[in-house]
């Protein structure tokens, strides 16, 4: 069966007359992925995940609810990217989330990118929570960065494969 993409335009809301906004995911699968938090010198391994998975960096807008967190649970836990055209529910895969505010910068115009469309952490923070939070309770076993942290996120990119969602 050919693939046939809906139209953004249907899926996102629009912020401005000429933007469209939708909480977003880069959809990596992975043969294992890690994320530590570094502050100066010293690294923290936070979270982890072994052979067949996926890392899900995840961005919100400032107008994404906990029903688009709940849409893109129930996505991430039913996309039949891993090998053999599995899902992580049908392959019990795990999955690393980490907040990523930067999948909204815009550099269009200057030379330093803009993150007005990136929503602030008081708002951004309890979303990244319920995707994590719907993906548990769909029966995924989920690792997680920790929001707002500089962290490093090492990975194996199977494939390579990586998708954009915007929901």
């Amino acid at each position: 069966m050919p693939f046939r993409a809906l139209p953004t335009q249907a899926l996102c809301t629009r912020s401005a007359p000429d933007r469209l906004v939708c909480m977003r995911a880069v959809v990596q699968r992975v043969d294992g992925a890690s994320v530590a938090v570094t502050e100066g010198a010293d690294t923290e391994p936070v979270g982890e995940i072994f052979g067949e998975g996926l890392c899900v960096l995840v961005g919100v807008a400032h107008d994404d609810t906990p029903a688009k967190a709940a849409q893109l649970a129930r996505k991430l836990w039913s996309l039949r990217i891993l090998e053999g055209e599995k899902s992580c529910s049908e392959a019990n895969a795990p999955l690393l989330v980490i907040s990523q505010f930067t999948l909204y910068g815009d550099a269009r115009k200057g030379r330093r990118p803009s993150w007005s469309a990136a929503a602030p952490g008081p708002v951004a923070e309890p979303l990244v929570d319920e995707v994590v939070r719907q993906l548990r309770a769909l029966g995924a076993r989920v690792e997680t960065g920790r929001f707002g942290a500089s962290m490093r996120v090492s990975l194996t990119n199977q494939g390579p494969f990586t998708v954009l969602l915007e929901i």
